[in-house]
């Protein structure tokens, strides 16, 4: 009796195993539904491409003050980072030792003129007298060389007093341009010598400000070329914009002026110079900035949205694209540069075209997929949500939510467990 209760129970129990796999064995011949993928439709556009290169800010007019003469400063008539014109005065100089040498050549003047004018005299005497056969033609030449000699030395004596003038002009220096002076580097009572290394103060003009900034050789040709084949020939924009070192646009927009017709030898860059204007003086001399530079302007390109671009082994940019039915096609880009937040691509794609921008884990070239168009932003869908589970990947990528499989698992778990405890059951019921 024993035996037969225990062969009835290894048959229950069997009949239970052979139930749930004929039914996992369905539910997995079923074809999972094509895989869910969000896509993008591209247009061709017109897009103007451009460069961004560092640069620095530079002052358009700059000057050192330093002193033309010899002297002790006896007055400061400016304030520190004050606006000035040309022409205001900003330090004086003692100018007693200056006052006293034009007056000394004031004095030295008159005597040469006292003397010119005597020797004038004297040579006219000479000449009626030898009108008269009563000088000598000696006499006359001696009288006339002593009147030219007197004449020269006035012309000197007022050049001395020209120059001796404009040294006591220069005890007081003055602003040779318009602009704003920074700190002054020497204070009242220091002793100055002319033209000596450190300057007094720098007076420089920031409205207009010049910003310099250096491109390589290499991609100054690279971009004439493409302005050669598909930009428009001959047209340049000079409109430039600029970057402030706190990652905000400036307001004013500026202009491409010159370039430095020459190229390093060490480092292989041009210097390019463009002009903005600045009224509110945001931008000051030795600012760090980067210039958005126009260098191209393309006709009918795709800009492809950077989360559909993904790269294979190799590194190189690849796209998964949706064909009219509904089969993933792996296309190789040919790209440019970036735009924003799109790839402009040369070749690879098409307008019309239906690019994958989100679920590349899901598929692979050749499979049916369901594209869907973008209900959000297509950035925050791209990317997988932080914290997901290798299980609800797998189970996605059968076609099945995680939790359905889970509730499966679970189902045929309980039926296993109910079989096994029915089979205890009839063994304890033999048993008794």
């Amino acid at each position: 009796m024993k035996r037969i209760l225990s062969v009835a129970r290894h048959a229950s129990f069997g009949f239970l195993l052979v139930s749930g796999a004929a039914m996992a064995q369905d539910q997995g011949g079923e074809a999972p539904p094509p895989p869910a993928v969000t896509v993008v439709t591209l247009t061709a556009e017109d897009v103007m491409l451009s460069s961004s290169l560092p640069g620095r800010v530079a002052a358009s007019a700059e000057a050192e003050l330093r002193p033309q003469v010899n002297g002790i400063i006896i007055e400061r008539l400016f304030s520190e980072g004050s606006v000035v014109s040309e022409g205001d005065p900003l330090y004086r100089i003692d100018a007693r030792s200056y006052e006293a040498a034009v007056a000394q050549a004031e004095a030295a003047l008159a005597q040469a003129r006292a003397t010119a004018e005597a020797a004038e005299r004297e040579a006219e005497r000479v000449a009626e007298l030898r009108d008269r056969r009563v000088a000598s033609e000696q006499n006359q030449d001696t009288a006339i060389a002593e009147r030219d000699a007197a004449l020269a030395a006035v012309q000197a004596a007022q050049a001395a007093l020209d120059s001796a003038r404009i040294d006591l002009d220069r005890t007081t220096i003055t602003a040779p341009l318009d602009g704003v002076i920074g700190l002054a580097q020497t204070s009242r009572g220091a002793l100055v010598t002319a033209s000596q290394q450190t300057p007094l103060a720098v007076i420089r003009t920031i409205d207009p400000v010049q910003v310099d900034v250096t491109q390589s050789a290499a991609e100054i040709v690279r971009w004439q070329r493409q302005n050669e084949g598909r930009g428009r020939p001959g047209e340049r924009e000079s409109t430039v914009t600029l970057q402030l070192a706190d990652g905000t646009e400036y307001e004013h927009t500026g202009s491409l002026t010159a370039a430095e017709p020459y190229v390093d030898e060490t480092t292989g860059v041009v210097t390019l110079r463009m002009d903005f204007a600045n009224p509110d003086g945001m931008l000051l001399p030795g600012m760090y900035v980067l210039a958005d530079l126009p260098q191209a302007q393309l006709e009918d390109v795709i800009l492809a949205p950077q989360q559909g671009v993904i790269r294979d082994r190799r590194g190189r940019p690849i796209a998964y694209v949706v064909n009219d039915e509904n089969v993933v096609e792996e296309r190789m880009l040919d790209i440019i540069q970036d735009h924003g937040n799109t790839w402009v691509v040369r070749d690879g794609l098409a307008a019309g075209e239906r690019m994958v921008i989100a679920g590349f884990q899901y598929i692979s070239p050749g499979m049916t997929v369901a594209p869907e168009e973008p209900q959000a932003d297509p950035a925050a869908e791209a990317a997988p949500q932080e914290g997901t589970e290798v299980s609800e990947v797998a189970a996605e990528a059968e076609g099945e939510p995680a939790g359905a499989q889970a509730t499966e698992a679970d189902a045929a778990s309980q039926e296993t467990q109910q079989g096994t405890e029915a089979g205890e059951a009839s063994e304890t019921d033999g048993g008794n």
